[in-house]
Formats: C-alpha cells, structure tokens, sequence
C-alpha cells in the first residue's frame, strides 16, 4: 500500500477564492467585531461571572483557530483542475468505487478537500477523502479498472476497483 504524503491542497479557483475572502474578513472586521465586544463585556464589571466576556473570549478563540487552519490550507494550496486523462483518480474528481467480493457494494466519493462542497449545498453530503486519507492516497494515480487496496482505520485491509471516474461539477 502506498501513502500520498504530499501535502498540497487541491482547490478550484472559486473554493481558493471564498477562502481568502473568508480569511481576510476574520483577521479584519471579524476580529474587531469581537475585540469590540470583549471590550464592552470588560466594562460591565467583574468578570468572573460575566457570561458576555467568556462567550466573547471563546468567540475570539474559535475564530483563530479557523484564522490558523485558513492560513495553512491556502499555504499547501494549489489551484488547478483534474489531469487530462478522463479515467485517472485525482484532486477534483468524482471517484466510483466496488468492494471486492461485492461488486454490487460501491461508493462515489470526491477526492479533495472538504472545502470544494462548501460552495454548493446540493452536494454537502457528498464523502470526501483528502489525498492524504488511507483511501485517497490508494486510489490516487489509479484508473478505471484498477485494483487497490487500503487499511481501514480498524486496521483491517480493504481491495476496491475502481469503476468510474469523472470530474466534478461543484
């Protein structure tokens, strides 16, 4: 079994689009917003027990976090579409997948990033495997056809075929 380590995130121009503007208006507005508001909870006194000042700091504490996640996404990320070969499993691409011994047994899942759906909510619960995922990084580079094989996170080893690969459409 081999295991994609490469740390690049595959994103559409649109996906890297919303998340720089997303990342710009957390460390802007977003941040004053609630800068402003720890402020005002700080005035109303003791804030031991002042339940506007802890919702505020955990407020603040959450946005950068996603400020940091942000931050290191669009540093691994490339913009670009699927390879030319139509059957190929990559970043972008829809990928149908068998169970060996239970060819009826399939699943369809994008490969890529979690952030691609974000932009469309008709397939928000579309599974999505990130190339660096046990499975992803089995499939990756495979066509139509192939054979693969990957260990569960139980630990047990799971073949698959690949039966279709197309691009999405988000």
């Amino acid at each position: 079994m081999s295991v994609n380590t490469d740390s690049t995130v595959w994103l559409t121009q649109e996906a890297y689009d919303k998340l720089t503007e997303e990342l710009a208006h957390l460390e802007g507005p977003g941040r004053e917003e609630v800068t402003n508001k720890i402020a005002q909870a700080r005035e109303e006194g003791d804030l031991s027990e002042n339940a506007g000042y802890h919702a505020a700091r955990e407020e603040q504490g959450q946005m950068e976090d996603r400020i940091r996640v942000l931050k290191s996404k669009l540093a691994q990320a490339k913009v670009g579409s699927a390879p030319a070969a139509d059957d190929e499993v990559a970043p972008g691409r829809l990928v149908t997948i068998a169970y060996f011994g239970d060819e009826d047994d399939t699943d369809t899942f994008l490969l890529g990033s979690r952030d691609l759906l974000d932009l469309d909510d008709s397939v928000k619960d579309l599974q999505v495997y990130s190339p660096q995922s046990p499975i992803g990084g089995a499939v990756v580079g495979k066509r139509v056809g192939d054979q693969t094989d990957y260990e569960a996170p139980n630990g047990k080893t799971i073949s698959v075929t690949i039966t279709k690969v197309e691009p999405f459409q988000g």
